[in-house]
């Protein structure tokens, strides 16, 4: 007995996240937040606008599908992460609708085509029953760690954009609000990057479905994100005769152009920096410093206004 109280005491957890996860409440003011948040960068203003509208419907996802995990967690510590991880993501998916409905729609953007995108795909391709097939009871748990390994594939690309929002100073000169709802968003993805690559493992994930996962979630998130764009730039008439298109090099081009003063990540940059999810030994632990995330989040000015005023409601 006395040597398997030992044993499970030195029985090694599945979580990688050291420290508490923090869900903060944050609100922005998007009144006098130009659609060129960076300052004559039109293209890169558009390029990062176009997150918005990619990341609510994907985050209300993963929030339910976590949900539905949460039952076959047995480690009570990533249980913790989970259940704060779906916190997090909850508070992302708000703000970013809240710049969709008053910040885009409120300068004549219209976002309906590329939202309805991303609905279809997380509501209906992605649902549990996809495109409404009833799955076989054997396959659900499949079907389940599958999109579970999505999740990490796609939480690996966002904390190395989060870490590149946390150094890009050359976003420092733009507008402060867009800037912190980046910021804010970009450390906590940081913060949590763990979470969704120990869930992935925890719950069966292999090394060798991992692999295929990541070869249809990378292509298909930078295909995405430049389809949403070239929509943005068609309705800006300083792009509108290029007649945009993620099927036409000249965005691609651009995107590489603009990316030479630091506006953007340069999409080699960034398709280079995903190699380390496809390898056997790869650890978010080490793609990024918590450190650096929390010493934002400590500052962040939309996560201290809330603060400041739940000090000014209970004084």
């Amino acid at each position: 007995m006395g040597i398997l109280s030992v044993f499970k005491k030195a029985k090694k957890s599945a979580s990688h996240t050291q420290d508490q996860l923090i869900p903060r409440k944050v609100k922005f003011d998007w009144q006098n937040t130009p659609i060129d948040w960076l300052p004559n960068q039109p293209f890169a203003s558009h390029f990062v606008n176009e997150i918005n509208m990619i990341l609510p419907a994907g985050e209300f996802w993963f929030c339910r599908l976590y949900n539905k995990a949460l039952p076959q967690v047995t480690d009570a510590k990533l249980r913790d992460d989970v259940q704060k991880f779906i916190r997090q993501e909850a508070m992302h998916a708000r703000a970013h609708s809240s710049a969709i409905d008053e910040y885009l729609k409120e300068r004549g953007i219209s976002t309906k085509r590329n939202t309805d995108i991303m609905e279809f795909l997380f509501n209906k391709a992605l649902a549990d029953q996809p495109l409404g097939i009833n799955l076989p009871k054997f396959a659900e748990n499949e079907w389940l760690v599958f999109r579970l390994g999505i999740i990490a594939a796609v939480e690996h690309m966002t904390c190395v954009l989060g870490k590149y929002a946390l150094e890009n100073h050359h976003w420092d000169k733009g507008d402060p609000v867009f800037v912190d709802l980046i910021r804010w968003h970009g450390a906590e993805e940081v913060e949590h990057r763990s979470v969704a690559f120990d869930l992935y493992q925890h719950l069966g994930g292999s090394y060798l479905s991992r692999y295929y996962l990541a070869s249809i979630a990378t292509p298909l998130v930078f295909g995405l994100w430049v389809d949403g764009v070239a929509d943005l730039l068609r309705q800006d008439t300083r792009f509108s005769q290029h007649k945009p298109s993620v099927w036409k090099p000249w965005i691609w081009r651009e995107w590489y152009r603009t990316s030479k003063n630091g506006s953007l990540p340069s999409p080699i940059w960034l398709a280079a920096k995903q190699l380390p999810f496809f390898t056997p030994w790869y650890n978010p632990v080490h793609e990024a410093s918590t450190e650096q995330a929390l010493t934002y989040l400590a500052t962040s000015p939309a996560a201290a206004r809330v603060n400041l005023q739940m000090v000014d409601k209970a004084a």
